[in-house]
């Protein structure tokens, strides 16, 4: 998909991107025109301290954007003590980590606990926590994943192995894997707070008209499911990719990653940097985070939606490998 390109731009203030955003219907702005294309009627504008106005995106008319103030409103009211690292575009996309005081450890290192929360102005990137689109979270059949925040190069991982009951059912769907792409099972078990939801509840939040304190009041509950969530499948892969050193030259390895030809190269840089700043030989564990990190701070066409998407393929692509 051919997109502008962008660099996502690193901030710890919820002020830099939480600036003015409306909605502005095209009637309203070409009043002596009439409008035939029915699909798209409402502009979403907005505008950053100090700049000019800017269109993000042309939505459907019934179509209601989703402020990141009120995101940080419910961030707030539920979590006293959090850092915050957010990575942006100037094209209106969000990847928004609150890292948590609480730890795990992987090998030497100390990840931190964290929520991962995407949010868009253009319509390119659907609102998601933890990688997961708010109305599949909303079905209480949907397992809520993890993730994590890595210090050494600010990476947001994501728990991509949570969805599988143990490890066993993981290993046996990544041999599958190979022979063709597969989709990835939901097999847990909801929580039983989730559980309570009624199909009429989610029904309501799957319409295009969403109002923001509805929208709040879902976001509470699922923050609170993310919360309580304990030890996770993907920590367990971590460990393993942490103790699987790569075997002779990995750049065999990173030729058969599926992202294209220039981030696989900007990940090994990174790769060769970490092997000297933490003193490590080459292992699944520096790979994974090596790719994660280009994956998140280049220049590309990719939108941050294409970009999780990428990285989710390259954790498992590597985990077939390291379990070989």
């Amino acid at each position: 998909m051919t997109y502008i390109s962008a660099q996502p731009e690193i901030t710890t203030s919820w002020d830099d991107i939480c600036f003015p955003i409306e909605p502005v219907l095209l009637a309203d702005l070409l009043p002596d025109y009439d409008i035939i294309a029915t699909d798209r009627q409402k502009l979403i504008v907005g505008q950053r301290a100090g700049g000019r106005k800017t269109l993000f995106g042309i939505q459907s008319a019934d179509y209601t954007i989703i402020p990141n103030r009120a995101i940080q409103e419910v961030v707030d009211e539920l979590i006293p003590d959090y850092q915050l690292l957010i990575k942006h575009t100037n094209t209106g996309e969000f990847s928004i980590s609150i890292i948590l005081p609480s730890s795990l450890s992987v090998g030497s290192e100390q990840l931190q606990r964290s929520l991962t929360i995407t949010n868009s102005y253009n319509g390119k990137t659907p609102f998601s926590i933890q990688g997961k689109p708010l109305t599949a979270l909303l079905d209480p059949a949907t397992h809520l994943g993890s993730s994590v925040y890595r210090n050494v190069c600010q990476n947001g991982l994501l728990g991509w192995a949570d969805t599988f009951v143990d490890l066993a059912t993981y290993q046996n769907w990544l041999g599958h894997l190979a022979k063709g792409p597969i989709k990835t099972p939901a097999v847990k078990t909801p929580s039983s707070s989730r559980s309570l939801r009624t199909a009429p509840d989610i029904r309501k939040l799957h319409q295009s008209a969403l109002t923001i304190p509805l929208f709040q009041q879902q976001l509470n509950e699922l923050l609170l499911d993310h919360l309580a969530t304990g030890v996770t499948l993907t920590a367990t892969v971590y460990d393993h990719f942490q103790q699987t050193n790569i075997v002779g030259n990995y750049e065999h390895v990173l030729r058969q990653l599926p992202v294209p030809v220039q981030l696989a190269k900007q990940a090994r840089d990174r790769l060769r940097l970490e092997e000297r700043l933490l003193d490590k030989p080459a292992s699944y564990w520096l790979l994974y985070n090596a790719v994660n990190y280009a994956l998140f701070t280049s220049r590309s066409s990719l939108t941050l939606n294409d970009r999780y998407r990428l990285d989710e393929r390259v954790f498992h692509h590597l985990a077939a490998q390291a379990y070989a």
